[in-house]
């Protein structure tokens, strides 16, 4: 099994990553078999499904609009697709990363097969409708899978508009989200109190506060959830650096730290999407291999814990 520390030393070279199951155009089908079928779930407002692993793009695509960068999140992208994802998660807030994505997709052909959301994140009625209709031409997509109020900024004002989005079909799913601990109150009143699709947060094996309140009234008012900072902005890797693999993590099939931590995130059934972010394919192809296969069930959930804490 290749853990991610293995990966870094193999760098950016395509000739590398076809060794491992990876090609400029390929799908990594050898790397993927045996991980089971496509992991899907629900959003309960609509049951439309996605799959459990997305992607975020906060500093990841937020780049200059060279050859050399386009050429390396169209790899990204490449190997995101082909492992069968589909949820893209913007935000005008990530600097010039929705055009990137909108760049990617369009020279791929794909803009309209994918699960394309992002956020307002703005002062005003007219600003944030404008800012809406920009961040559609900058991703390139007729119709957003979603579109949430960012770390509720003007979150009354921008929800109605987002309401009469979705009433004329232009946005399938809406809501709010924070990565802010100290807004988790606020947060918890809005989900009590309107009608919200997704609600997106931080969680991880680190930071399990959500645990507390907002992943259980997610899951009692039927709000999808979508998780960021799965991975604590990479400090989780500090934690585990130069440590095996606990035998758990065999298990489950999980032949990375990466995959260790995502799929801890997915044991919790109130959890419907996560999205690590990546600017580097050996990257998004480790992250890709948790959208395959069960999702850790309570005893080996425990395990998982005891496991990172014992290290920690």
């Amino acid at each position: 099994m290749i853990d991610r520390r293995s990966f870094l030393q193999f760098g950016l070279s395509l000739p590398v990553l076809s060794a491992f199951g990876f090609s400029a155009h390929g799908a990594q089908q050898s790397i993927l078999e045996g991980k089971g079928a496509l992991h899907l779930r629900s959003i309960p407002s609509t049951l439309e499904r996605i799959p459990v692993i997305g992607m975020g793009t906060s500093r990841t695509f937020d780049t200059h609009s060279s050859p050399a960068s386009l050429a390396q999140l169209s790899q990204v992208m490449r190997v995101f697709l082909e492992g069968g994802g589909s949820v893209i998660d913007s935000s005008p807030m990530y600097g010039q990363a929705e055009s990137r994505v909108g760049e990617v997709l369009s020279a791929l052909g794909r803009q309209n097969s994918v699960f394309a959301a992002t956020k307002v994140w703005t002062n005003g009625r007219e600003q944030g409708r404008t800012q809406i209709e920009d961040s559609a031409q900058r991703m390139a997509v007729k119709q957003f899978g979603l579109v949430a109020v960012h770390n509720l900024r003007d979150w009354q004002v921008h929800l109605a508009t987002l309401k009469e989005l979705k009433e004329q079909g232009r946005v399938r799913h809406i809501g709010v989200t924070t990565s802010h601990g100290r807004s988790h109150p606020q947060l918890l009143d809005i989900m009590r109190s309107e009608p919200l699709d997704f609600v997106q947060f931080s969680y991880n094996i680190a930071n399990r506060d959500a645990e507390k309140h907002l992943l259980p009234l997610a899951q009692e008012r039927g709000i999808a959830t979508m998780i960021n900072r799965p991975f604590a902005r990479g400090e989780l890797f500090s934690t585990t650096r130069n440590q095996a693999l606990p035998t758990i993590a065999r298990d489950l099939g999980c032949g990375s730290w990466a995959q260790f931590f995502l799929k801890f995130i997915l044991a919790n059934p109130a959890v419907t999407c996560v999205i690590p972010a990546s600017a580097k394919p050996h990257h998004m192809a480790d992250n890709m291999q948790a959208n395959y296969g069960d999702a850790p069930d309570a005893r080996q959930r425990l395990a998982m814990l005891r496991a990172f804490e014992a290290i920690s």
